[in-house]
């Protein structure tokens, strides 16, 4: 379906016109969040609906946007599809592997949610979500023949893995902080309020009709980089009509082929879950690992929202660039780069295989690639990541030195 607004119109809307409150900020992606970038010009022009789609009333880019940002759902059960395809090779759980690294890893438990739910950076899962408020939410991953639940009440905070047994429990005043900290993006909202967080003039915002998302009319908003050199093509956001609340998000690269993501309700309620719904006890014979205070999976004092706080936060990370071509430095402290099959034995070599040899006035490094981000790591040590292709990244970290 083509955009009710050209580029070059979207282009033409005034600095005023911008929603208050969004700041300008550099976009950074690591494979546990591949959609933490987003950036917005806001189209003004009334989108109508087709033929076969539902009929909605006139709605511009902007009031939209301002839709999702005062939408208050406080209850709702349904299910979600979540497909992520980066384009990493099955080689075991590669992709989750990575993931689990960037974000700490857990405790060792099978029940830790810090570790379980980077299981969503790779294929297809099923997901089951209820929130009553804040202070009651679940989410439980649907595999075959087990299920993974992590349950949000009150003070308490439960990860129940049914295939192993173990239970992964936290009960702290900051439980509610940690919950919200650890969990990675999972439903089309977490991933809408990622991708809508900062607003420049790097980006076509508009409205491009309406559809039908789990027998709910929706808007679809459209967000189209206008920057060459990034590797998102663009991103689909379906808005439900009536609350506001985004029902499905779909990522697709420049590249073309399938989504990179696909996170979207195939069935939804907003009526209020029953209470027991968010009742757990550990099962008899249950492995429970109970989580200290203050020990790993400790809330940050401030949370990152937006790509350049992410990046400050990464070791000292520094942002270069601007928009959706903006890339994330750091030093890793740690010289020698990618090792060698000499160096690192067979997974020194595997690791060398998966990357492209680079050099510039950053000497020389390794570019590791999938559908979206893109990662060079020099043999100093340093390393840039962004959504950017190869060339733009190897410009990037020259300019950078």
């Amino acid at each position: 379906m083509a955009p009710y607004e050209s580029d070059d119109a979207t282009g033409a809307a005034r600095d005023e016109d911008l929603p208050t409150g969004r700041r300008k900020a550099a976009r950074y992606v690591v494979p546990v969040a591949v959609v933490g970038v987003a950036a917005a010009t806001i189209g003004l022009v009334p989108a109508l609906a087709d033929s076969g789609d539902p009929d909605l009333p006139k709605i511009t880019a902007q009031q939209l946007i301002d839709k999702i940002a005062k939408s208050d759902v406080q209850q709702l059960s349904g299910t979600v599809k979540v497909s992520t395809d980066l384009g990493l090779p099955d080689l075991g759980g590669l992709e989750s592997g990575l993931a689990s690294g960037a974000t700490g890893g857990g405790d060792g438990s099978s029940a830790d949610p810090r570790s379980k739910l980077t299981e969503l950076v790779s294929g297809t899962h099923t997901l089951r979500v209820a929130t009553d408020g804040p202070d009651r939410q679940k989410l439980s991953l649907l595999e075959s023949g087990s299920e993974y639940s992590l349950i949000h009440d009150g003070k308490d905070v439960w990860g129940y893995d049914s295939k192993s047994n173990e239970v992964h429990h936290s009960a702290t005043a900051g439980s509610a902080g940690r919950h919200r900290a650890e969990q990675p993006p999972a439903t089309p909202k977490d991933f809408a309020d990622e991708a809508l967080k900062a607003v420049d003039d790097t980006t076509s915002v508009t409205v491009d009709g309406t559809a039908q998302v789990a027998g709910r009319d929706a808007y679809k908003l459209l967000i189209k980089p206008r920057q060459s050199g990034t590797t998102v093509g663009a991103i689909s956001i379906a808005v439900d009509a009536k609350t506001g609340m985004p029902l499905k998000f779909t990522l697709t690269p420049r590249s073309g082929g399938a989504a990179v993501l696909d996170a979207g309700f195939t069935q939804v309620s907003f009526a209020r879950p029953a209470t027991s719904t968010f009742d757990f006890t550990p099962p008899k014979g249950a492995k429970v690992t109970e989580e200290k205070e203050g020990g790993k999976g400790k809330a940050p004092e401030h949370a990152p929202k937006g790509g350049e706080d992410l990046a400050k936060g990464l070791s000292g990370a520094t942002v270069l660039g601007k928009g959706w071509t903006s890339v994330a430095g750091f030093d890793t402290g740690s010289k020698g780069g990618v090792p060698s099959g000499d160096q690192g034995g067979a997974l020194g070599g595997f690791l060398g295989s998966l990357g492209d040899q680079v050099s510039g006035k950053f000497g020389k490094g390794t570019v590791f690639s999938t559908r979206l981000v893109n990662a060079l790591i020099t043999d100093d040590g340093k390393v840039y990541a962004g959504a950017v292709t190869k060339d733009a990244l190897v410009k990037a970290a020259n300019a950078g030195k």
